[in-house]
C-alpha cells in the first residue's frame, strides 16, 4: 500500500427514510477516496469512485435493507488504482438500514375539528427506492406491520399531551368541543431497540370557528348589559322629566281658578 496517505476518520452514517448517506473526514490534499459497500451476502459495490469529496450517497448500494453492511473508504493516487498493490482504508461501524434509517416527517394532508372530534389524515414518508413501474416506495411499504404512528394533541395554550397510536393512515380522537387543539405526528418502529422514534411532523393547530364567540361572549353580554341599563336609565329619566312636567302644566293650568 501507500502508507503515507492518510485514511479516513470520523465515518458515519446518516440514513432517513433508506436514503443513506455516507461521511468522513479529512479533505483530501493529493490524493482521492474511493467507497467500497461491503454486506454479508451481497457483492461489493464501488461508489464515488476517486472522489475529493468527504460524503458519499451510498443508498442504492444498500438495497437489501435488511442486510448489514461495512463501508471501506480507500485512500487512492490517481496511479495506484492501477497497481495491484491494495490502498489504505478506513472501515466504518456496521450499518442495517433496516434497524437504524430514521423514518421521516409524516406529511399531514388534512385535518378537523367538528365538534367533540379531532381527525387527522396524513402520508406515509417516501424512500429513494422504486417499484418495477417507477412510483416510489414509502416506509410503510417496507417496514410493513412493524411501522406505527403515534399522534400527540393537547388544548393549545396548555401543556398536558395525548398521544393515540394508530395502524393506518387516520387518526380520530375526541376532545373538547369549546377548545382548539395543537398536534403533531411522528413515526415509530416498536420492534426495535434503538431508533424507535422517527421525525416529528409540523405542529398544526384547529381553530374552531364558534371559539371566537366563546371568545367573545362576556364581552357582548357587558355591552348588551351597559346598552339596557342605559336604556333603562334614559326611560326613567324621560318618565321622570315628563311627569314634572306634566304636574308642572297641572299647576300651571289651576293658577288662574285661583286668582278670579
Amino acid at each position: 500500500g501507500n502508507p503515507e496517505l492518510p485514511t479516513a476518520v470520523d465515518i458515519t452514517w446518516s440514513s432517513i427514510n433508506f436514503k443513506t448517506i455516507l461521511q468522513w473526514q479529512p479533505k483530501p490534499s493529493g490524493y482521492f477516496y474511493t467507497v467500497e459497500i461491503h454486506g454479508q451476502t451481497s457483492n461489493t459495490r464501488r461508489k464515488c469512485i476517486q472522489t475529493t469529496e468527504t460524503e458519499c450517497d451510498v443508498t442504492d448500494a444498500v438495497r437489501n435493507v435488511k442486510e448489514t453492511y461495512t463501508a471501506h473508504i480507500l485512500s487512492v493516487t490517481p496511479a495506484g488504482m492501477d497497481s495491484f498493490e491494495e490502498p489504505p482504508f478506513a472501515v466504518s461501524d456496521k450499518f442495517t438500514p433496516y434497524d437504524q434509517t430514521v423514518v421521516g416527517k409524516p406529511e399531514i394532508q388534512n385535518y378537523t375539528q367538528k365538534g367533540s372530534s379531532l381527525n387527522v389524515v396524513f402520508r406515509d414518508p417516501l424512500t429513494p427506492y422504486t417499484f418495477p413501474n417507477g412510483s416510489f416506495l414509502s416506509v410503510r411499504d417496507i417496514f410493513q406491520q412493524d411501522l406505527e404512528y403515534k399522534l400527540y394533541y393537547w388544548k393549545d395554550q396548555s401543556s398536558g399531551k395525548k398521544a393515540e397510536t394508530s395502524s393506518s393512515h387516520t387518526f380520530e380522537v375526541s376532545v373538547d368541543s369549546t377548545k382548539n387543539y395543537c398536534f403533531y405526528i411522528q413515526g415509530i418502529v416498536p420492534s426495535r431497540r434503538e431508533n424507535r422514534d422517527g421525525q416529528e411532523s409540523l405542529v398544526l393547530c384547529t381553530s374552531v370557528p364558534r371559539n371566537t364567540l366563546d371568545e367573545y361572549r362576556a364581552e357582548v353580554f357587558i355591552i348588551i348589559a351597559v346598552v339596557a341599563i342605559a336604556v333603562i336609565i334614559l326611560a326613567v329619566v324621560l318618565s321622570v322629566i315628563l311627569c314634572k312636567r306634566k304636574k308642572a302644566k297641572a299647576a300651571r293650568e289651576k293658577e288662574p281658578l285661583n286668582n278670579t
